[in-house]
């Protein structure tokens, strides 16, 4: 063959076959880097002969070239339509010959490139796919610890990437409630979520041992404010719920609008952001101060991230937040439906999400069972079972610092205290309340006998502690062992005039709960004829 000894001429080794069949054959054998075939072939044509040399090599590129003395478009186009790559028309010419070869050849070897590069990427991203994944498991049993199992709890969380910017938390309290976290980090995916686990870790650690709203949501910032780079932030709403009270502490930093919703579905209350998101201002700038507000069983709150009200429909409409407030109002009088309409009304108006979706919904019970709260301290086998501690704090102790906490790890020294903890932290809890505010801010129950006194006394509350440079909180702590188990002596005194507790036992709209609680939990209450010194014994 002519053509064969012109290819051998440049240097290439030849195979060379009679018809198409064989053609297909020798390729089979030899897997050569290039065929050089003829259009018109007994036994079986070029083109039938192209296409099973293509299925053949598979994702090798061999590039084919036909033969041809055809010159009809028709015909040309049918060869490349057959899986040529390329035509050479008789009398063939040497020099257009090895530049086709010479060009072919340099494609080959950039295919062979590309193909290397694209299986590495593919190895590399199926590696990433799956570190993403275990770390997902292990960012979920962390971030998901909690409560968000209550029966009075309903969310949604629609991630854009694998991983979620948003995070949803939620843990009981020692003495029932719970604490609510719902955040927002900068971005989506990976690097949205790398500051949810220390955040997780934090939240659910404090709630355990007891600290309120203020005490965590100021470790929080100064947590992120520590370990995240500069432009990255978590806007969040961090929420306590008191059922035995009847009322719940928002802190809203960079969040929507916080809606609380009666029980007819009426509503009540808008609560907006008011602060910086966490990890923004230093501790000198931040402002750990939640809003207080009554619920009564059965209300609901309501919040969400911005990607509920920031999504688009396919024309580019914002879903806003006056959409959300029109649809509350056509659920009037169906509470129960609500969400889920909320939800059905998300779903039909935006096209593809362009932001992580987090949606809450927090029913409010009657007055919580309390339940046991495992202390951060695991409890010795051995430890003194027959002491008594007295803590005296000052007016700047008190001002800055939430000794409750301290005062449980000191309890739950004792093994057969631990299951009463929520007893306890309840009982602690309420009688330093009364010690602090009536007693040494002088706050008035009666400010808070209903909704609309809440705001008055609370924020009189920040601006009177904020303020306080004299007066004390004496806690002793006196415990005993018996052959049941032991006796626990609580006294609580402060320097304060003292204040009334004849009402403790009648509730009178939202106040006088507390003392009437600590009365239910303990084994005998009694009071110095002043008012500003209490002694409970608690019996196990």
């Amino acid at each position: 063959m002519i053509l064969g000894r012109l290819v051998e001429g440049l240097g290439h080794e030849v195979v060379g076959a009679e018809d198409g069949r064989e053609a297909v054959e020798k390729f089979t054998a030899n897997r050569p880097d290039l065929v050089l075939m003829d259009a018109l072939m007994p036994v079986m044509d070029g083109f039938e002969a192209a296409r099973l040399i293509k299925d053949s090599a598979g994702e090798d590129l061999v590039p084919i070239i036909f033969l041809t003395s055809l010159t009809e478009t028709d015909a040309l186009v049918k060869c490349l339509e057959a899986g040529g790559d390329d035509f050479l028309t008789k009398p063939y010419n040497p020099v257009i010959l090895k530049a086709k070869i010479q060009a072919f050849n340099r494609m080959k070897e950039m295919h062979k490139t590309l193909r290397a590069q694209r299986d590495l990427i593919s190895s590399q991203h199926q590696r990433l796919v799956r570190d993403q994944e275990l770390a997902k498991i292990i960012f979920d049993r962390v971030a998901h610890a909690g409560c968000l199992s209550a029966p009075n709890l309903r969310y949604l969380q629609s991630a854009y990437a694998m991983f979620n910017g948003d995070i949803l938390l939620a843990a009981y309290k020692p003495s029932g409630g719970m604490h609510i976290l719902l955040g927002d980090f900068t971005g989506h995916g990976l690097s949205a979520a790398i500051g949810a686990m220390p955040l997780a870790e934090v939240f659910y650690a404090m709630s355990a041992r007891g600290f309120n709203v203020r005490d965590i949501v100021t470790e929080l910032n100064g947590k992120l404010g520590q370990i995240l780079p500069i432009g990255i932030f978590c806007c969040a709403v961090l929420m306590e719920v008191n059922p035995s009270k009847g009322l719940v502490e928002i802190w809203n930093g960079g969040l929507p609008e916080v809606l609380i919703v009666g029980r007819q579905a009426e509503l009540l209350h808008r609560i907006p952001s008011t602060h910086l998101p966490l990890g923004v201002a230093n501790a000198e700038k931040f402002d750990p101060n939640p809003v207080v507000l009554a619920m009564a069983p059965g209300d609901r709150l309501m919040c969400w991230t911005d990607g509920v009200i920031e999504s688009r429909s396919q024309s580019g409409e914002q879903y806003g937040e006056q959409r959300v407030i029109q649809l509350i109002d056509s659920y009037a009088g169906r509470p129960n439906e609500l969400f889920d309409g909320l939800l059905r009304s998300i779903e039909a108006f935006h096209g593809s999400p362009e932001d992580d979706i987090s949606l809450l919904e927090m029913i409010m019970q009657e007055q919580a069972p309390h339940r046991p709260a495992a202390s951060s301290l695991a409890a010795h086998h051995q430890s003194a079972q027959d002491w008594q501690l007295g803590y005296t704090f000052r007016a700047a102790s008190v001002r800055q610092y939430n000794p409750l906490p301290f005062l449980m790890e000191v309890l739950m020294e004792i093994p057969g205290l631990r299951v009463h903890a929520g007893s306890l932290f309840t009982i602690l809890s309420e009688l330093y309340s009364n010690a602090l505010e009536h007693g040494l801010l002088g706050l008035e129950s009666a400010w808070k006998r209903d909704s609309e006194g809440f705001s008055h006394y609370y924020i009189e509350r920040n601006q009177r502690l904020s303020s306080l440079r004299e007066g004390w909180i004496r806690v002793l702590l006196d415990h005993t062992p018996t052959a049941e188990g032991g006796i626990l002596r609580i006294e609580m005194a402060d320097s304060g005039a003292g204040f009334s507790h004849q009402p403790m036992a009648v509730n009178d709209g939202y106040a006088g709960r507390g003392l009437a609680l600590v009365t239910a939990l303990a084994d005998e209450v009694t009071f110095n004829t002043q008012g500003n010194r209490v002694g409970v014994v608690f019996s196990w």
